[in-house]
């Protein structure tokens, strides 16, 4: 039987996301890592695999997929994700897919340009540091929208959606885990989601560790 091939890197919030989650579900995987970092997504080569030439990716036989989410609920349907990451039961699949498809806006957007603006340009020499008003600007951007994260998505609830981590918890985690890069400290105006994300690297190490290897010796922790 051809196992699925995964392609990814672990610098992209997403594509770590649903690492962790497939280690957790002891998925069965072809490892197709692509370095970012060396423009390998821009190749020629790649862009057979994706024409998005964006990860992560799969392929499973002739069969391509892009975008995290989508490739979430098509190995869910194969029966190759952890039921309790992405639940059977409707409603409960419900609430999670709620969150995923809130937080492409609400959280990974102002997170991810956060991020780049602040961090990575940057330090590529791409752009220059922003001014001390731009970067106000970017930051209480980022933190209207993690104020929605502590005050709705984890009111009362020890997660995202209730009382049991799901894919959800692991793809929110993921976008504020990369902020630390940029010295973010979400934990400075944001004490219930410092606990929650305890909670949720607990609840998936040593998965969650191994897949913020980088972004944890970027951030100097």
């Amino acid at each position: 039987m051809t196992r699925v091939k995964y392609f990814y890197d672990l610098m992209s919030q997403p594509s770590r996301a649903l690492w962790i989650t497939l280690q957790m579900s002891k998925t069965a995987y072809e490892d197709c890592p692509v370095a970012l970092r060396k423009l390998e997504h821009r190749s020629e080569e790649f862009k057979k695999i994706n024409r998005f030439q964006k990860v992560p990716c799969i392929v499973d036989g002739d069969f391509h997929l892009g975008e995290s989410i989508a490739i979430l609920r098509y190995l869910s349907d194969k029966e190759e994700i952890s039921e309790q990451l992405y639940p059977k039961d409707l409603q409960k699949r419900a609430h999670v897919d709620e969150f995923l498809e809130w937080q492409h806006l609400g959280l990974r957007l102002p997170c991810t340009t956060y991020f780049l603006k602040v961090g990575l340009y940057p330090l590529m020499g791409l752009a220059e540091v922003p001014s001390v008003r731009k970067l106000t600007e970017l930051q209480n951007e980022m933190e209207n929208n993690l104020k929605l994260v502590e005050e709705i998505w984890l009111k009362e609830k020890v997660f995202l959606t209730g009382n049991t981590m799901t894919a959800a918890d692991l793809f929110g985690a993921c976008e504020i885990e990369q902020t630390k890069i940029c010295k973010y400290n979400v934990s400075d105006k944001f004490p219930k989601i410092a606990e929650w994300l305890a909670k949720v690297r607990q609840e998936s190490n040593p998965f969650y560790d191994k897949g913020h290897k980088y972004v944890n010796k970027l951030a100097g922790v």
